[in-house]
């Protein structure tokens, strides 16, 4: 299987998790999907009352510089990191 293909396939395998995963592995989840997909973030900060907008900012903007495919690589393995500790629906 390719490397997209792998990558594809844990982006679905990610939504049948059998319980939500915490914050800090949903920012992570979030951050790398967003490297691997776009690449460095594009986007302006938001602004210092938007938390939850705020706090993926963050997230995204602490990959910079992080390959796609090194962040396709990333992902695959926090995925199956959180199936062997959460498991699947």
């Amino acid at each position: 299987m390719s490397l997209d293909e792998r990558f594809n396939h844990a982006a679905t395998a990610v939504k049948e998790l059998a319980a939500q995963p915490q914050d800090e592995h949903l920012l992570e989840l979030y951050a790398l999907y967003k490297q691997a997909t776009v690449g460095d973030c594009n986007t302006e900060k938001p602004g210092m009352l938007d938390f939850k907008g705020k706090a993926k900012w963050d997230a995204w903007h602490n990959k910079k510089s992080l390959g796609q495919e090194t962040a396709k690589e990333h992902y695959i393995t926090k995925v199956e990191s959180l199936i062997a500790s959460i498991g699947k629906k």
